[in-house]
C-alpha cells in the first residue's frame, strides 16, 4: 500500500470510528429516507440528496412522504442538527461517504435500466474527491459496481483502491416491517479493495447490528439477486399449486398452513394476485439479462417469472368466471371495487403494484372499476400506467359497497372490516385470505 492510499484510508477510518464522517444518502426513497435514518440516530452528521425538490422541502419542513415514517420521526432527525436535505449536487462533495439508494427498474424489454445509476455516478464524479467512500446499495446484476460505476468515477483521474473507495452492499428494506427494520438487519458488503471493504464495514458496523463480508462487489451483488430469485422462484411455486388446487376443489392456504406445521424441510411461502415492489417482480430479469451474457440459460428463474406475471389474468378470470356463476353477469358493464393499491399490506408503496395490471385488464373487458385503499389516497404516476395516475380512492362505505357486482380483494391491509365487506357486497373475491384470516366466512366469498 503506497502513502498516499495508507493516508486517505487512515484518515475517513479515523472519522467513521468518531462519527465525523459525513454520510450523504443519495435518493431519499423507502431505501434511502430510513437509512438516512439510522445514520443520523447513530450520531453520524447526514447530507441527504434527491432530485425532486418536493422530497427535499417536504423534510425540510418536518414532513414525510412515506406512511410507515411518521412527521415525528422527520422532526426528530431535523432536532439533532445532523441532518441536512438538499437537491444540489455541488455538495455532495462535502461528503465522507456516500450512499447511493437509487432505482432500477427495467426497460420496456425486460432489460436492467442503469439510467439512475448512471446520473447518480455522474453526478458524484463532478464533485468526487481523494478519500472518499462511495457505496451503491441499489439492486443490480453483478457487476455494476467494477463495470458501471467504477469507469464513471475514475474519468477525472481517480483511481479506486488508492484515491477513492467503492464497494457494493445491498439493501434489505422491507418497508412497513417493525420487525426487521434497517437498524437490525445485518450487512452484505463487497468491495473494489482491501481498504474499500474495511471502511465500508467499519462504516455500517456503527449501525447495524452485524456485517458480512464477501470477497468482492459481484459476490454482494448476487447475494442481493439470490434473495429475491429464492422468493419470486417459491412464490410462483405456490401461484401454481394455487392454480390446480382450485382446480380440484382445495383450498390452497389450508394445505400451506397445515404443511407449515412440519418443523423441518418446509418454509411457508403465500399465494397472491402477482407480485409487487421494487425488488422481486425485477431482481430476477437482471441475473437472467446478465446469464445471456455467459451463455447460460435461467429456465428455471424465467418460468417463475412467467407464472408470477401471469397471476393478474388469473386472478381476473376467477373473479369473471364467480360473477357469471353466481350473478349471471358478464365483466362488460360490471361495476368492481378493488380492495387495495399498494404492493403489500399496511404501507403506501405502489411500485409494481398487481393492483395496476388489474385495472387494466378488468376496464379493457369493460367492466368499471373503483378501488380503496387507506394508505393510498391516489395513485400516483408511474411509467407503465400513466394513464391511471390520478384516480382516486373510494371512501369506506358498506352501503355502498352492496352496489358493486364484486369485490376483489388485492392488498390484505389489517383493520379492515372484513365481515362487513362480506356482509354488504353480493360476492367478494379474495386474492390474499385476508377474509378466513380475520375470522370471516360466507357465501358470497371466493378464494382466487
Amino acid at each position: 500500500m503506497d502513502a498516499p492510499t495508507a493516508s486517505h484510508a487512515a484518515s475517513l477510518a479515523a472519522r467513521i470510528a468518531a462519527r465525523t464522517a459525513t454520510v450523504a444518502i443519495i435518493g431519499l426513497g423507502y431505501v434511502g429516507l430510513p437509512l438516512a435514518r439510522i445514520f443520523v440516530e447513530r450520531g453520524f452528521p447526514v447530507l441527504g440528496f434527491d432530485t425532486d425538490p418536493a422530497k427535499v422541502t417536504a423534510l425540510a419542513a418536518g414532513r414525510s412522504y412515506i406512511h410507515h415514517i411518521g412527521p415525528e420521526v422527520i422532526g426528530a432527525l431535523n432536532a439533532t442538527g445532523r441532518f441536512a436535505v438538499t437537491a444540489d449536487p455541488a455538495r455532495l462533495g462535502e461528503a465522507d461517504a456516500l450512499l447511493i439508494c437509487v432505482p432500477t427498474p427495467l426497460t420496456r424489454h425486460r432489460e436492467p435500466d442503469m439510467t439512475y445509476v448512471v446520473a447518480t455516478a455522474e453526478t458524484i464524479a463532478a464533485t468526487l474527491r481523494p478519500g472518499q467512500l462511495v457505496i451503491l446499495e441499489s439492486s443490480t446484476y453483478p457487476g455494476t459496481t467494477a463495470e458501471v460505476v467504477k469507469p464513471i468515477l475514475e474519468r477525472a483521474g481517480l483511481r479506486s483502491g488508492t484515491d477513492i473507495f467503492l464497494a457494493y452492499s445491498p439493501e434489505r428494506e422491507d418497508p412497513g416491517n417493525i420487525d426487521h427494520s434497517t437498524s437490525r438487519i445485518p450487512k452484505v458488503v463487497g468491495a473494489e479493495g482491501e481498504d474499500a471493504l474495511a471502511l465500508s464495514l467499519a462504516l455500517y458496523d456503527a449501525v447495524v447490528p452485524r456485517t458480512v463480508p464477501v470477497s468482492s462487489a459481484a459476490t454482494a451483488e448476487a447475494v442481493k439477486l439470490t434473495e429475491n430469485i429464492f422468493r419470486a422462484v417459491n412464490i410462483a411455486l405456490v401461484n401454481e399449486l394455487k392454480q390446480i388446487y382450485a382446480a380440484m376443489g382445495i383450498d390452497v392456504w389450508e394445505v400451506i398452513n397445515a404443511a407449515a406445521t412440519k418443523p423441518f424441510g418446509f418454509m411457508p411461502f403465500w399465494p397472491g394476485p402477482g407480485l409487487g415492489g421494487h425488488c422481486i417482480p425485477i431482481d430476477p430479469f437482471y441475473l437472467t439479462w446478465k446469464a445471456r451474457e455467459h451463455e447460460v440459460a435461467t429456465r428455471f428463474i424465467e418460468l417463475a417469472g412467467e407464472i408470477n406475471t401471469a397471476m393478474p389474468r388469473w386472478v381476473v378470470q376467477r373473479l369473471a368466471d364467480a360473477l357469471n356463476d353466481r350473478a349471471g353477469k358478464g365483466l362488460k358493464g360490471a361495476r368492481i371495487l378493488l380492495l387495495g393499491a399498494a404492493y403489500k399490506k399496511n404501507v403506501d408503496d405502489m411500485r409494481e403494484s398487481p393492483t395496476l395490471k388489474i385495472i387494466e385488464l378488468l376496464e379493457e373487458r369493460g367492466a368499471a372499476v373503483d378501488y380503496h385503499d387507506p394508505y393510498v389516497p391516489e395513485i400516483r404516476p408511474s411509467r407503465e400506467y400513466p394513464h391511471l395516475a390520478g384516480r382516486r380512492s373510494v371512501p369506506w362505505d358498506l352501503a355502498a359497497f352492496g352496489g358493486y357486482d364484486a369485490a376483489m380483494i388485492v392488498t390484505d391491509h389489517d383493520g379492515l372490516d372484513y365481515a362487513g365487506l362480506l356482509a354488504a357486497a353480493p360476492l367478494v373475491v379474495d386474492t390474499r385470505n385476508a377474509c378466513r384470516r380475520a375470522g370471516a366466512d360466507g357465501p358470497t366469498l371466493v378464494l382466487a
